[in-house]
């Protein structure tokens, strides 16, 4: 399966090891993430030297792409906002994930479209269960 992971880049990195864990879980059980470069630490300074029309032009055509979005939403974020609307607009399947016991807006908690998943984790297994029930069900 083709995914497209968004994350948290300007709004803050705290999450980052998490972020790489994740993708290098999806990677292992043999799923293509189109934004694996979003969970390395190097990935502001490599976006840097890139203009915004660019970034967008890129970024929408990698959602277009996908098959499905998996979304840490721990760390608030304008870009990953966008993208999950844009993404349930052409009715693709989402998982949003975020840190038990974190604030996550009401704007992504009270979503009840098809195919949009919200669910909290306390731990990197409980993470691997609930993208385990995702991916099963899309």
């Amino acid at each position: 399966m083709d995914l497209y992971f968004s994350c948290s880049l300007t709004g803050g990195r705290q999450d980052q090891p998490v972020y790489a864990a994740l993708v290098r879980h999806l990677q292992g059980l043999g799923h293509r993430v189109l934004t694996e470069h979003l969970a390395s630490e190097t990935v502001m300074a490599a976006d840097s030297v890139l203009d915004p029309v660019t970034v967008f032009d890129r970024d929408t055509a990698w959602l277009r792409a996908c098959d499905a979005v998996i979304a840490e939403v721990s760390t608030p974020s304008h870009g990953v906002g966008f993208e999950l609307a844009y993404a349930l607009d052409r009715n693709k399947p989402v998982l949003c994930v975020a840190r038990e016991g974190v604030r996550v807006s009401k704007m992504l908690t009270g979503i009840r479209q098809p195919g949009f998943t919200f669910a909290s984790y306390s731990s990197e297994a409980e993470l691997r269960v609930h993208v385990a029930a995702f991916l099963s069900a899309n």
